[in-house]
């Protein structure tokens, strides 16, 4: 079936001009047409979308989620019944896609079976790359042991499908790399520092040896160049990541100089999750974060800023990534005012959450971009976001979603 997407204006992701008086036309799962409308030659057999004045896009991409999770007090924690996180996971799932977002990075703790819901069409959900769970040091961040003895994992591990990350030493790495590799991963997720919900660390500690991220990178080369994902906040611990040749930095907190310049050395991009901490402090109480987490969202929070900002003004590649799940899943597009206000343009927002995002997931073959070929991830928004680009936080302005062609939700 043929789809006609008409009366709108055109950011394809590319970004260049807004294009006016330009259509897209789908066919099946992909686009088959992206240019002038005059230039079109229709047949009369399409159906026709009507974007009604508002603006067509790619579908966004954020490249750094947790779908299995939104945070939650301890109390509540414990009350609540394993199986029941899978079905609350599919709320968040179709609450991300209908905020815009058709594919997302999933940085640790959703399963295949997720995935195999999604794709299968079982519930409707983001196009998902998994990382199953995160690589992290014993008393490091993700390990979830308390000085009372007790372990509260920030979400279960060691049930069928989803190993426990702890690791130590090279040949542990390796092995645990392999074991998230049998699992499912797609791409790898490591703990190259400490961090802000840690009970035991912080943001500037550093975890695994240089040998041991080396060895970690290694592993995923050798499984046809499945990429590593570092969460990494301290200097040290971001420099070590890039040395070891991991291909993304998430949130780089405390980046400096010296990592600015490793980074583009190696082409290596940062995926900064600004919302992170911000969502921290605003719903602390609510949800009961820990008093540990709270202050230390308040050391960084400036400090992540700045590094934004002189990361980007360098030229660091940038994929837009928000950590949802440490703040209520649908409310992405929140990251791209925050960008914004970090110094990039509107528009280079828009570019770090489609082509810059896709070209960071390994996709931008498929994806990240409105041209003849690509998948039919499309959404159509009110209005022009350029002149306000807050709006895309608001639900309500993503009119439309279509991933792989078809139509996820509409509000026309």
């Amino acid at each position: 079936m043929k789809q006609l997407i008409k009366n709108g204006l055109l950011i394809d992701g590319n970004g260049g001009e807004v294009k006016k008086d330009h259509v897209v036309v789908v066919d099946g799962e992909k686009i088959t047409y992206a240019g002038p409308e005059k230039a079109y030659a229709a047949t009369g057999e399409e159906t026709i979308i009507d974007a009604q004045g508002g603006t067509i896009l790619p579908g966004l991409i954020d490249s750094h989620v947790h779908m299995m999770m939104e945070y939650q007090p301890v109390a509540e924690k414990l009350a609540t019944p394993f199986s029941f996180m899978y079905y609350k996971a599919a709320e968040y799932l179709k609450a991300t896609l209908h905020a815009g977002i058709t594919s997302v990075r999933d940085a640790l703790g959703t399963d295949l079976g997720v995935k195999k819901a999604v794709e299968e069409g079982l519930i409707p959900g983001p196009r998902l790359q998994l990382s199953i769970n995160a690589l992290t040091i014993t008393g490091g961040h993700g390990d979830g042991y308390t000085v009372s003895g007790n372990v509260m994992d920030i979400l279960p591990s060691d049930f069928p499908g989803m190993p426990n990350g702890k690791c130590d030493g090279v040949e542990e790495v390796r092995k645990k790399t392999r074991e998230m590799l049998r699992a499912g991963a797609e791409v790898i997720k490591v703990h190259a520092t400490g961090g802000v919900l840690s009970a035991t660390d912080h943001p500037e500690f550093t975890q695994f040896s240089l040998e041991e991220l080396k060895t970690i990178v290694e592993e995923g080369r050798f499984r046809k160049g499945v990429k590593v994902m570092a969460h990494a906040q301290g200097a040290e611990g971001i420099k070590n990541a890039v040395k070891a040749g991991v291909h993304s930095i998430e949130h780089g907190i405390f980046i400096d100089e010296e990592a600015i310049e490793l980074m583009l050395e190696n082409g290596t991009y940062l995926v900064p999750t600004l919302l992170a901490p911000v969502a921290v402090l605003e719903t602390a109480e609510q949800v009961g974060m820990p008093s540990t987490a709270v202050q230390k969202s308040k050391e960084v929070i400036e400090q992540h800023k700045e590094s934004f900002t002189k990361a980007y003004k360098a030229g660091v590649k940038i994929a837009m990534g928000t950590d949802a799940g440490v703040m209520k899943h649908g409310t992405n597009l929140r990251e791209l005012g925050l960008m914004a206000n970090g110094g990039m343009t509107p528009m280079e927002t828009i570019v770090a959450s489609t082509k810059t995002a896709a070209e960071c997931l390994g996709w931008d073959d498929k994806l990240g971009t409105i041209e003849q070929g690509k998948l039919a991830d499309i959404i159509v928004v009110k209005r022009n976001p350029l002149e306000d680009i807050d709006s895309l936080a608001n639900n309500d302005t993503i009119q439309i979603v279509m991933k792989n062609g078809k139509i996820e939700k509409t509000l026309f």
